[in-house]
């Protein structure tokens, strides 16, 4: 359970960070650029993928591209969304986002959708729309306008991003190749991009971005050593992981940045978790 506690925190403490760099006006995109080269170094030295496995990729080139590209991306909308919203319904919207590779199973991939899935995936899309409720205002800002939007989009992304990640391993590809791969593209994309709009460099969203790749890694190696530690027991890994992220994600955002939740948001919060245990022991 130590390493399933510590992908949670460090899951959480992404947001965290995010949401203070945001509140301070710190430009998100340095600090995600920053944190590649330490996810990226720290796979190779934590999870030691065998580079002899290139030749091997094949098709799979187009999915690991897509993923470097989609990994900044999504990153830079999670802050976005907790600018937006707060990290209480932006984690549980990510968490949310498993709902995607279950659809795209059955849609895409043949799988059987049984009516304990149906009745999980009504439980989320209950629980997405319970989350970006707002209370219609006068006058209402641009901001809280947009909420839905970055609050879809953290949830599609990450959606997307583990569909192609389940790709790359029925293709027979290395889980840690693929993310060490992955993690470099991204950081190389994002870093061409930056220099191509002519950023302003800020020394202190580079030095976030040292902690915020430690943090990232962190909980990819926690996550994965807990499926392997707990191998006989992946619904506890699978459900503590995503239920223990909206639990600390919720204490976290009222008690200590006083997000504030109004009873539909509540309601949506354990939808999200009824969602989460529904589909896993579907």
């Amino acid at each position: 359970m130590m390493y399933l506690t510590i992908a949670v925190l460090c899951s959480v403490a992404v947001s965290v960070l995010l949401k203070i760099l945001r509140q301070r006006n710190i430009d998100i995109r340095q600090t995600i650029v920053a944190g590649y080269p330490v996810a990226f170094l720290l796979t190779w030295f934590l999870l030691k993928p065998d580079i002899s496995g290139l030749s091997l990729l094949g098709s799979a080139w187009g999915i690991i591209i897509a993923l470097g590209v989609l990994l900044p991306a999504v990153f830079i909308i999670l802050g976005r969304a907790i600018a937006a919203v707060g990290m209480v319904a932006t984690d549980a919207a990510q968490r949310l986002s498993l709902i995607i590779p279950i659809v795209a199973a059955f849609l895409l991939f043949g799988e059987m959708l049984t009516g304990t899935r149906i009745f999980g995936l009504v439980l989320g899309f209950l629980a997405l729309g319970a989350l970006v409720y707002r209370p219609q205002q006068g006058g209402m800002d641009k901001q809280v306008r947009q909420t839905p939007l970055w609050l879809f989009g953290v949830w599609a992304g990450y959606g997307i991003i583990d569909i192609l990640f389940k790709q790359v391993a029925k293709q027979g590809s290395a889980f840690p190749l693929t993310l060490f791969i992955s993690f470099g593209l991204a950081g190389l994309l994002l870093f061409i991009y930056l220099l191509i709009t002519r950023v302003r460099w800020q020394g202190n969203a580079l030095m976030a971005g040292v902690l915020l790749g430690a943090l990232n890694m962190g909980n990819v190696y926690a996550y994965v050593r807990a499926h392997q530690v707990l191998y006989e027991s992946p619904s506890i890994v699978f459900t503590g992981m995503n239920v223990g992220v909206i639990a600390v994600a919720t204490m976290i955002g009222v008690g200590v940045f006083k997000e504030r939740l109004n009873r539909i948001n509540i309601i949506g919060l354990l939808l999200a978790v009824g969602c989460v245990t529904v589909l896993f022991l579907a």
